[in-house]
């Protein structure tokens, strides 16, 4: 057989589009840690669609996530959200950045479980705070405290975060590094996930 027939190697992408099947990639974490920026362009390299809960919560409820807060409160903004991502997991596999409350909910964190893979942007304090404030527009930073509601909320947040998947460190550095790491994490996480599940081949026969 000459070179020009041999088949062209997979792409770390496809192998990860294969292992995926019909499961979506949802992006956790805390505010200001890019979640949308790595999402959008990790769902570039897989091919898939790229998802913003926040988008998708303010098309559904016809007004801004803060005025969703200020007219009914964060309750109904979170029964909304919980709506919405379950929802966009029952459809076709996706790259989905979601708000940094909703995998704080159980029946969310359930059905990402279920139907995804998870996937943790953890960023520490200096970093948030030195995103979040290019941004004036964030509910829970609307106090007087707004450094001490982020320490607040890493702290409340961080233990259930911590259940995701896989962790990926959030810093200062070019996106399309943490996105390279992402994807070379992802593909070594299902990958050899699928491998590690195949029976050796005397007891894939003994089975038959």
């Amino acid at each position: 057989m000459s070179d020009a027939a041999l088949p062209a190697p997979a792409s770390p992408e496809a192998d990860i589009l294969s292992a995926l099947g019909t499961r979506s990639i949802v992006l956790v974490g805390m505010m200001g840690v890019g979640k949308s920026t790595i999402g959008r362009r990790m769902a570039a390299r897989l091919k898939l669609p790229f998802i913003d809960a926040d988008t998708e919560i303010e098309a559904a409820a016809g007004m801004t996530i803060p005025e969703i807060f200020e007219r009914h409160g964060e309750r109904h903004f979170r029964d909304g959200e919980a709506r919405v991502i379950a929802r966009l997991l029952d459809g076709e596999p996706v790259v989905l950045a979601t708000g940094g409350g909703a995998f704080m909910r159980e029946e969310t964190r359930v059905r990402i479980a279920a139907k995804a893979i998870s996937i943790w942007l953890k960023a520490d304090h200096d970093v948030i705070m030195r995103r979040v404030r290019r941004r004036a527009d964030r509910p829970l930073l609307q106090t007087a405290d707004p450094e001490g509601t982020v320490t607040r909320l890493l702290t409340e947040r961080e233990p259930v975060y911590s259940n995701a998947d896989l962790t990926i460190a959030s810093r200062d550095v070019p996106h399309d590094k943490i996105v390279e790491e992402t994807i070379e994490t992802l593909h070594a996480h299902l990958c050899g996930q699928a491998a590690a599940s195949e029976p050796p081949a005397d007891v894939a026969s003994a089975l038959r």
